[in-house]
């Protein structure tokens, strides 16, 4: 029984645990998708100030670059970070399938215990209603 309960207790923390991954990188992408929408305003701000929006000019202001690449960069690292949550919800699925297993599992083992021990005591019951049946026959045949 004991060990039963830790399983489920094992289980659980499994399940939170990869629900809490989850929020995590839900929380970077957010943070960083936040980032990408910053820089590429500041992006347009400087094409702007510069009146160039091609790259390839010559003048192209250094900044515009730079930024560009942070934002490039940030973007990629959106990408990796989405591959990794599809991983961990994965996960999550799978041990939330595993503690709903072990959860029916018990219950189920629960159940039929309780049963048992109605059945058991439904007996006894009865043992008595037949005694105290016989005992009150044995005392009308008796008078």
């Amino acid at each position: 029984m004991k060990n039963r309960d830790s399983l489920i207790r094992l289980h659980r923390f499994q399940v939170d645990e990869k629900r809490r991954q989850v929020g995590e990188l839900e929380m970077m992408i957010e943070e960083f998708q936040r980032k990408e929408r910053d820089l590429d305003a500041q992006v347009q701000a400087e094409q702007e100030r510069a009146g160039i929006s091609d790259e390839a000019h010559f003048a192209y202001p250094m900044f515009a670059k730079a930024v560009n690449e942070r934002r490039n960069n940030i973007l990629h690292s959106i990408s990796e970070i989405e591959r990794q949550l599809e991983g961990v919800r994965e996960e999550l699925g799978d041990a939330y399938r595993d503690l709903k297993k072990i959860e029916t599992l018990e219950n189920g083992r629960r159940r039929r215990e309780h049963k048992k021990a109605v059945g058991v005591e439904q007996r006894e019951m009865d043992d008595v209603a037949l005694g105290v049946h016989r005992r009150s026959s044995e005392i009308e045949a008796g008078s």
